[in-house]
């Protein structure tokens, strides 16, 4: 075997499904190189060892190992300090991904870890490997396209004890960038036995790579056996937030000893100084590391050359450059802007209510979704603290009676948002409001996502004409919480909205209904909608598309519903992009439900949902009822938005039920009884199991209690 891929596997959710399927996606034939790739998890399970354990499920090259004693690992073949992974374990604390202990300002989902160690989970995977040479990668890199032919063809010509690797980090705009000339473990491959004969190992904690990594290069150098490949073959993703990098402190300070200990067992050697001052100076640099009041002290005790005094007038520079700019930007406001500001900076002043919270979904649609279910249940738990939703004047009309709310922009909206303790939406508060200490805000999004988003969205520019992503960044610093409807969400929230929230993995509000919901109640929904008993009735949700204005249905519902004969009727229900009706002709068999006040009651009164990328089919799922993927447009719509999930593909998890791309295909599927064939029922059953794990009815009750201020009892 030729290469061993360690990766550890923690705190990386977001970014360890791409990083993992890097490596095992690497073209081969059987002729190539054998390669296999080693995911060391935490202990305490948690997304991430879940996510390891489906691609081992996937690829028989990919091994997971559990560190039972990270510190006590075993020279290679004797696998005592590793072992594959059996199950998940309960344990307490943890460290990050770079070694520092997890203080609790961040949960994505996993459970404590003991004593986690990037350093540790490195060496017990390379204790267990068993290729000729070793690389270590972290889950947020990503191993480049034709990597592992580039490296064979190298090493076909030598065989270096170390090879370093071309390299590139991409930041979370997508901004590609040389990777510097700093040494790190990503960027080496390092001959097993070599690493063995040396004893090289990790350090513990932050910069735990300094001393194997400028170890190997010396004794590599000294022996005429380390070589280079140019070659672009390793992509650092940098994170916005959760790792060592974005968590300033003194314990940045670690690099310092990091090299002293270095120039102790290297004997002083010239060769590491270079590397020093380079090193350290970039963390000092670095925002995210060292905190402003601890530059003077990093300064000193790295005894880098020059004055510090010298340092922070340059830093004064550019921080004069940059309020330049922000000035720059900031355009004429009109009177009642101005106005509008300066009493709300008043009303800034003014105390917390601890008895306020404000909702709002859908860009001020009115009382919906998500934030709706939390309303009602907070009402329920924690009656003392009042609701007050914000509505646009265009939507006041849907507010209903007795619902107390605000107008967007009013000066009775902008006085809610200074003084309300709690925030709860499903999109974000208009106006750009100032979020406070100590006001806590709950983003609980409305729904799984199927095309991409957030950051995501990037490579899609001719779709986000006018999106500031710098506006969608600083939105999600000021979430407290972010609300998953499943593991899938969790990973994507993390990755796409890079901020320091907590994840809340309780499933969404909203389904509540949709799994407690009697045979009565879906009755009684379908005789006010004046549904004839015994009829079978389908909805019809599609999406809107970005690439297209108004509603545009890609099929004829008075056909279909004139083929399919009597005792069919079909629920049209447009996308609320498009207003409140679908534009249909009305008729004993086609209904426009565009303008009904819930979806959640639309799903109770059908036999089966017909969608196309609507994230209503995952919210359907938690029904147990067909799911019929009409997609005329598949190709076009993947291209132009992009998506996470292959509806089309036919596997289990991916597929919720039967497939139709045209008018008559989707006749057939109905007249024919596909849709609700054994088949379609085993598609359902994956599907419901990947997207709907947290859904029992309790969601809404979760969340008021993690949130609000449940009196106990």
């Amino acid at each position: 075997m030729l290469l061993s891929v360690v990766v550890p596997a923690h705190r990386v959710q977001g970014y360890l499904r791409a990083a993992l399927e890097s490596v095992t996606g690497q073209a081969r034939d059987e002729d190539g190189p054998e390669i296999e790739l080693i995911a060391v998890a935490a202990p305490g399970g948690g997304p991430d060892l879940a996510i390891a354990r489906e691609a081992a499920g996937r690829d028989p090259r990919v091994r997971v190992l559990v560190p039972d004693r990270p510190r006590d690992t075993e020279p290679s073949g004797t696998g005592t300090g590793a072992r594959c992974s059996d199950g998940p374990r309960d344990a307490d604390g943890s460290l990050d991904a770079d070694g520092l202990r997890d203080t609790g300002s961040r949960d994505t989902g996993s459970r404590g870890t003991a004593s986690w160690d990037a350093g540790a989970a490195r060496d017990a995977g390379a204790a267990a490997a068993r290729g000729a040479y070793l690389l270590f990668l972290d889950g947020n890199d990503l191993l480049l396209p034709g990597a592992v032919a580039e490296i064979a063809a190298r090493l076909a010509r030598d065989r270096p004890d170390v090879l370093r690797l071309g390299h590139d980090t991409v930041d979370w705009w997508g901004a590609v960038r040389p990777g510097g000339e700093l040494p790190a473990a990503r960027n080496q491959l390092f001959r097993r036995a070599f690493w063995e004969a040396h004893g090289l190992r990790f350090t513990e904690g932050p910069y735990g790579d300094v001393l194997p990594v400028h170890r190997a290069a010396l004794l590599a150098s000294d022996a005429g056996t380390l070589a280079s490949l140019d070659r672009i073959c390793v992509r650092h993703r940098l994170r916005r937030t959760g790792t060592s990098a974005t968590t300033p402190g003194r314990a940045h300070f670690a690099v310092v000893a990091a090299y002293e200990r270095l120039a102790a067992e290297t004997g002083g050697d010239p060769r590491i100084t270079a590397a020093r001052t380079a090193h350290l100076t970039a963390v000092l640099d670095d925002p995210g590391r060292i905190a402003p009041q601890d530059r003077a002290a990093f300064h000193r005790a790295a005894g880098l050359p020059g004055r510090y005094a010298a340092h922070r007038a340059r830093e004064a520079v550019r921080a004069g450059r940059t309020r330049a700019r922000a000035a720059a930007r900031a355009g004429r406001k009109s009177l009642r802007a101005r106005v509008m500001a300066a009493l709300y900076r008043v009303d800034l002043r003014r105390p917390l209510d601890p008895r306020l919270a404000v909702y709002g979904a859908y860009w001020n649609r009115g009382v919906a979704c998500n934030p709706a279910a939390v309303y009602a249940k907070a009402r329920e738990l924690v009656p003392h603290i009042r609701g007050v939703w914000v509505v646009s004047s265009r939507h006041r009309d849907r507010m209903p009676p007795g619902v107390p709310y605000v107008v967007e922009g009013s000066r009775a909206y902008w006085r809610t948002m200074a003084t309300a303790t709690y925030l709860v939406n499903n999109s974000s508060f208009p106006g750009g409001f100032t979020k406070r200490p100590g006001q806590t805000y709950l983003q609980t999004h409305h729904g799984t996502p199927l095309k991409t988003m957030g950051l995501d969205q990037l490579p899609y520019p001719a779709l986000t004409n006018g999106v500031s992503f710098e506006r969608i960044v600083a939105h999600t610093d000021q979430w407290d919480f972010s609300l998953s409807a499943n593991p899938h969400s969790t990973e994507t929230w993390d990755r796409v909205y890079p901020s320091s929230y907590e994840q809340l993995p309780y499933g969404y509000p909203r389904n509540d209904v949709l799994c407690t919901a009697t045979p009565e109640l879906s009755g009684r929904i379908r005789a006010d909608l004046g549904i004839a008993p015994g009829s079978t009735v389908l909805l019809y949700a599609p999406t809107h598309r970005d690439y297209r204005k108004g509603f545009v249905p890609r099929l004829d519902p008075e056909r279909l519903t004139r083929e399919l004969g009597p005792g069919w009727v079909l629920l049209v229900r447009a996308h609320y992009f498009y207003g409140r009706s679908a534009g249909t002709a009305p008729g004993a068999q086609v209904l426009d439900v565009t303008g009904h006040p819930s979806v959640e009651e639309l799903c109770l009164a059908a036999d089966a949902l017909i969608t196309d990328y609507s994230s209503l089919m995952f919210d359907y799922a938690c029904l147990d009822r067909p799911v019929i993927t009409y997609a005329p447009d598949w190709a076009a719509y993947r291209a132009a938005r992009g998506t996470y999930i292959d509806l089309l593909s036919g596997r289990p998890g991916d597929t919720p039920g039967a497939v139709a791309t045209t008018e008559d295909e989707l006749r057939e599927v109905l007249r024919g009884g596909a849709w609700r064939s054994p088949e379609a029922d085993a598609l359902r059953a994956a599907f419901r199991s990947r997207f709907c794990p947290y859904d029992d009815g309790r969601a809404a009750e979760r969340v008021v209690r993690r949130v609000f201020p449940v009196p106990p009892g």
